[in-house]
């Protein structure tokens, strides 16, 4: 089996993720896909630490046309966050017997843990996959920049992101075939190049805590795998 390269990790799921074809909701095949790569990345002792975003639920900023509060909106998008969370807990659970934790950044001790950071870093040392939901616990921040502060808290070595995509490009491959795929960039890059890939306060976050971030496609059976080991190509920020 190949050697893990890093220790603890952060892995930062879109919503759609879960979605399968259709992007939301939640299907069955593609909740069962992201458990089983965690699984077996987690049979390599590695600590796996999760931010899954609400998407294929609710998206604040689709609410920005109907004349609603734009932080109520990004609340119902945390709530959302924890439904999806729970759901990839219970895969893990009771399919992968893979133990693991939800931590809310909104206090909902009913299902799920309060985020208390050290208690966090002792659910990783012990082999437990944490699963943070509700984002930041505040509006007008995305889970790409709550995926950078629970790294930066939980001193995880690499942010790995999963797209639908093999990488960062120079602009969007689905529409433009001949976009040029980028294999590696600085910080800086990303944020002056406008690429999208994380905003700039979770791109900047890492930047200060020198966190590199991994950004790969979630497509085939092991690609997460793949991409702890080093085998994927993908692209790399750091």
């Amino acid at each position: 089996m190949s050697q893990a390269q890093y220790k603890r990790v952060m892995l930062k799921l879109s919503g759609e993720m879960l979605g399968g074809e259709r992007g939301f909701g939640i299907e069955g095949d593609a909740l069962q896909f992201v458990a089983r790569e965690i699984a077996d990345i987690q049979k390599l002792g590695v600590e796996v630490a999760i931010v899954i975003g609400g998407g294929n639920i609710w998206r604040g900023s689709r609410a920005s046309g109907w004349d609603m509060d734009r932080a109520n909106a990004d609340y119902m998008g945390m709530l959302a966050t924890v439904i999806n969370s729970l759901a990839l807990q219970g895969i893990l659970e009771t399919k992968y017997n893979v133990y693991s934790r939800v931590m809310t950044a909104i206090h909902m001790q009913e299902l799920a843990e309060p985020y208390i950071r050290r208690k966090a870093i002792k659910h990783l040392a012990k082999g437990r996959v944490v699963i943070f939901a509700g984002g930041t616990g505040n509006p007008y921040f995305t889970t790409d920049t709550a995926a950078s502060l629970r790294a930066r808290e939980v001193s995880a070595e690499v942010i790995l992101k999963a797209t639908k995509v093999d990488g960062i490009y120079d602009r969007d491959p689905h529409k433009f075939p001949n976009a040029v795929k980028f294999d590696e960039l600085t910080y800086f890059d990303v944020i002056s190049k406008k690429l999208n890939v994380m905003d700039a306060t979770a791109i900047t976050m890492c930047m200060e805590a020198g966190i590199p971030i991994r950004v790969f496609k979630l497509g085939e059976a092991g690609c997460v795998l793949r991409a702890i080991t080093g085998e994927v190509g993908g692209t790399l920020v750091r």
